[in-house]
Formats: C-alpha cells, sequence, structure tokens
C-alpha cells in the first residue's frame, strides 16, 4: 500500500487531483487506515487512474469518465471516442468563426465601418406566417397603394396586422418600372385567399444581412452602396434570393422623417 503522498509521486498525479477523484467517486483510496486516517493505495490502482488521466485528456468530464469506466469495453469506448471526435470538430469550428467575426469586426473599425449608420449584422430569419400581396407596379414608389390597399382589406375583414410588416422585391436587378413586389404582413390564423390577397407562410432565410437606415427615404439610396462596399470588403459572402425591406418607423407612427427606421435585408450564401 501506498500513503496518497507516495501515490502522487509513482503516478505523477497531483495530491490535489487525487483528492478532487476521491470526492467525485472516480477513484477512492483502497483502505483508510483506522489509526491514522491515511489514505492508502494500492499498486493495482495505477491502471484505474491511467484510464481516468486517458479519458481526462481527450476532454471528457467526470460524469462522462465515470460513465466508460463502469462500461469498459472496446466496442463502446470506440463509439464514445467517435462522438468525443465530432463534438472537438464542432467546437473547433464554432471557435474558428469567432475568430473570423473578430477579425472581420476589427477590420471594420479600422475602417470606420462599424457606425450604426452603415452597421451591416448577419442573422437568421424564420418562417412567418403572412397575409400577401404581389404586385407588378410602375415604380418602388407605388408601394405605399399596396399598403393602402391592404389596410382596407384588413379593416373589412376584421383581421388583425402586426407592426411587423415587410416587403419582398422579386427582382434580381434594380428597375426603373414594372418593378415586382410583395407586401408581407404577419397575421395570428391563415384565411381564405381573396382579390388578389394571399394567406401564406414565408420562407425561412438561414443567412441574412441586415442593416438600419435612419431618416428620410431618400437615404436608403446611401445604404445600399455601403451595403455594396459591406459585400466587397467580406467576400465570402453572396447575394442569394430576394430582399426585403422593413419599415419600423415610418409615416403611419412617426411624424418626423428624419425619425423613421428602415430595415434593409439581403439573404446571403456563405462561399
Amino acid at each position: 500500500m501506498f500513503r496518497i503522498g507516495e501515490f502522487s509521486k509513482l503516478t505523477q498525479v497531483s495530491i490535489r487531483m487525487l483528492r478532487y477523484y476521491d470526492e467525485t467517486g472516480l477513484l477512492s483510496p483502497a483502505v483508510i487506515d483506522e489509526c491514522t486516517n491515511y489514505r492508502l493505495y494500492s499498486a493495482e490502482q495505477i491502471l484505474a487512474l491511467n484510464k481516468i488521466i486517458f479519458l481526462r485528456d481527450l476532454g471528457f468530464n467526470v460524469s462522462e469518465i465515470a460513465v466508460i469506466l463502469n462500461q469498459w469495453n472496446n466496442e463502446f469506448i470506440i463509439n464514445q471516442l467517435e462522438n468525443k471526435r465530432l463534438e472537438i470538430e464542432n467546437t473547433i469550428k464554432t471557435e474558428q468563426d469567432k475568430l473570423s467575426k473578430i477579425e472581420l469586426a476589427k477590420r471594420d473599425i479600422y475602417q470606420e465601418k462599424i457606425a450604426i449608420h452603415c452597421n451591416v449584422s448577419i442573422k437568421s430569419i424564420p418562417s412567418y406566417q403572412v397575409l400577401s400581396l404581389r404586385r407588378i407596379v410602375p415604380d418602388y414608389y407605388s408601394e405605399g397603394k399596396l399598403w393602402r390597399e391592404m389596410l382596407v382589406f384588413a379593416n373589412k375583414g376584421g383581421i388583425s396586422i402586426s407592426n411587423d410588416t415587410f416587403t419582398v422585391y422579386y427582382d434580381t436587378d434594380y428597375r426603373e418600372k414594372d418593378v415586382d413586389i410583395e407586401i408581407c404582413a404577419p397575421v395570428a390564423g391563415m384565411g381564405k385567399d381573396k382579390d388578389g390577397f394571399v394567406y401564406r407562410n414565408t420562407e425561412p432565410v438561414p443567412v441574412m444581412a441586415s442593416t438600419m437606415v435612419y431618416g428620410k427615404f431618400e437615404n436608403i439610396a446611401g445604404a445600399y452602396l455601403a451595403f455594396a462596399n459591406w459585400l466587397q470588403e467580406h467576400n465570402q459572402y453572396r447575394m442569394e434570393g430576394q430582399s426585403r425591406q422593413i419599415v419600423h418607423r415610418g409615416p403611419w407612427n412617426e411624424k418626423i422623417p428624419d425619425n423613421y427606421l428602415t430595415e434593409i435585408q439581403i439573404p446571403m450564401k456563405e462561399i
């Protein structure tokens, strides 16, 4: 039998860790002397300790090690090792993504691109249950007419519309006329399609680039230019799908145009 200090020296494991393994139930002393209260370990326990250290160094926590020690056979251990490998790979990827974002953020700061008026963020957009109206209209300024039509339709049908309305632009380029747009208003429940108004679930967008535009609607053109600069600098993204626009504060809830708040959303694909 070896005292804990002797066992520590022979196994190259600190007394602190041996006591910790005892407290957690992974490796208790073979005997505790009744007279001296010394913790005594046997040579046979070195093998069990080596297993604990082996699993610890591979990233297994105490509870995982306890499970493996209780079911120590080759097939079970190989399965556990494969699961741990996948877990570590996912952790590495997550941390690498964080490092990439840190470098991009540093570059944005150095280039003074992180000001709120042109800050671009990436987020995931879920599917929404909406009442929509899609039309080809003469120009972008005609969008207001569609919203007035929807307001009349909703009032007649007693339909409650939330404030989180948005517009989807289906054209892949800028159009001077004949613009294909769809206005969408989230609703609590589905109804019957009528007079061009359609109830549907919008498509989720896993990677959506977003920027906020403050002030008059005339400022939106400048925001798109800032967006273009951002895309050029962040070439790991490519535009894909229909862009959206959300007017969080506009003529209906804000009297001062300088206080308007519009969000531009453009779907992205990582390349």
